[in-house]
């Protein structure tokens, strides 16, 4: 199974941005916890960020075919 994980504005700035607030995990760490997750359970991940609304329209439109699900987190 291949799974695209979508992530939107901001996500990028993880543990960067108020890390008082938000933590100090990194956007990297979030996505190593997600690849162990999904090798855990035999699946495929692929990533994709963007603080541009209409990439992450796009991106969802190319992946018609070439991924089994899409996670999708608009905003952050």
């Amino acid at each position: 199974m291949k799974i695209l994980v979508i992530n939107g504005p901001n996500m990028n700035m993880l543990g960067i941005r108020q890390p008082e607030i938000y933590g100090h995990a990194t956007y990297e760490d979030l996505k190593s916890m997600i690849e162990g997750e999904a090798e855990r359970l035999g699946a495929e991940v692929s990533f994709f960020q963007s603080n541009h609304e209409g990439d992450l329209v796009d991106e969802i439109q190319a992946a018609a075919g070439r991924v089994d699900g899409i996670v999708l987190n608009p905003g952050a």
